[in-house]
């Protein structure tokens, strides 16, 4: 991509895009599309949420349902990155599927974390926003008494059991900034609360909400680039316009009013953890087009995060090189 010294400054948050989670369940379709070659391979919800990686996959072959109940007895079967419930998992096994999980690890390990205190007969809070499929999906893993809060307000109305045996787990799409308020509320009414080290929330998460932190006071306009659906991506526009910053939520490049943009010197940009370069790209093609830009990256680190595929994937190369992989801009 060619800079050109220009009025208007574009600063790309870093680190932006794809994490080791999304990057692992997207390796885990294509090379599934590999493994079972000319069968049918069923992805049950998006895989991650971007349209732009659900409609690839689509063109390379996956199918996407919203229940297993919809796939036919015996078909490989992938479960989406944001993991399901234990009924879910049930409902495959009776109809014999094939199943790939590509819950992602730090998923998985929230999973472990509430089953372990609900065994031991806790309470278990879970932080997060009802009806996300993660928030679902991990509400599905933990037997026994289980609440699920979002505000600081609802912590209030919690009943437990024992308010000496009471526990907490978070969304992993949510970070410290997000979580903070409802943890302490939670620790003022419970103290005896026990929880993870939050040092080991989402690091993906708390990387991008940090890298839009750090763009605040530099910028006058933030676009976010992802999907309405992406919790993550919704976020770092909030924390935009918490800071004061005009700031929106963009899956299309057409979605970009050249309005937005008059009078503005300096732009930041940057992406949720689903969000492939590609969007980016085009984004960035958009903003150009209403004017010449000098295209700057922010300060910051690289993640060099990454998660193993299952086993019998392992050796399968998929069907196609990626064109959603991320790189440098």
């Amino acid at each position: 991509m060619q800079e050109k010294l220009t009025h208007r400054r574009v600063i790309l948050a870093r680190p932006r895009g794809f994490c080791a989670g999304v990057v692992r369940a997207i390796d885990i379709v294509e090379r599934a599309l590999t493994l079972f070659d000319g069968k049918p391979v069923y992805v049950r919800h998006e895989i991650v949420h971007n349209r732009a990686v659900v409609d690839d996959l689509t063109a390379k072959g996956a199918i996407f349902v919203s229940e297993v109940d919809q796939i036919p007895a015996g078909s490989a079967t992938i479960f989406s990155a944001h993991g399901v419930a234990q009924s879910v998992e049930a409902a495959a096994e009776s109809r014999n599927l094939d199943v790939i999980d590509a819950t992602c690890p730090l998923v998985r390990k929230v999973h472990k974390e509430g089953r372990a205190y609900a065994d031991k007969g806790f309470d278990v809070i879970l932080v997060g926003h009802r009806g996300h499929p993660e928030v679902e999906g991990t509400r599905g893993q933990i037997p026994g008494r289980l609440h699920v809060v979002a505000t600081v307000d609802e912590v209030a109305s919690i009943e437990v059991a024992d308010p000496t045996q009471v526990a907490f787990v978070t969304q992993t799409t949510l970070s410290i900034f997000d979580t903070q308020d409802v943890i302490a509320a939670l620790r003022a009414r419970f103290p005896a609360i026990v929880g993870p080290d939050m040092r080991n929330i989402c690091y993906a998460t708390q990387n991008r909400q940090k890298a839009v932190l750090d763009l605040v006071g530099k910028i006058e306009l933030l676009i976010v680039a992802g999907s309405p659906n992406s919790s993550n991506a919704n976020r770092l526009c909030e924390l935009g316009l918490s800071n004061g910053i005009p700031s929106y939520l963009i899956d299309n490049p057409d979605k970009l009013e050249a309005a937005w943009f008059d009078g503005v010197s300096s732009v930041g940009m940057a992406a949720g953890a689903s969000t492939p370069d590609s969007l980016i790209d085009k984004l960035l093609a958009r903003i150009a087009s209403f004017g010449p830009v000098n295209i700057e990256i922010q300060d910051g680190h690289d993640e060099n995060v990454h998660f193993r595929v299952p086993d019998r994937l392992s050796a399968i190369t998929p069907r196609a090189a990626r064109e959603l992989e991320t790189h440098p801009v």
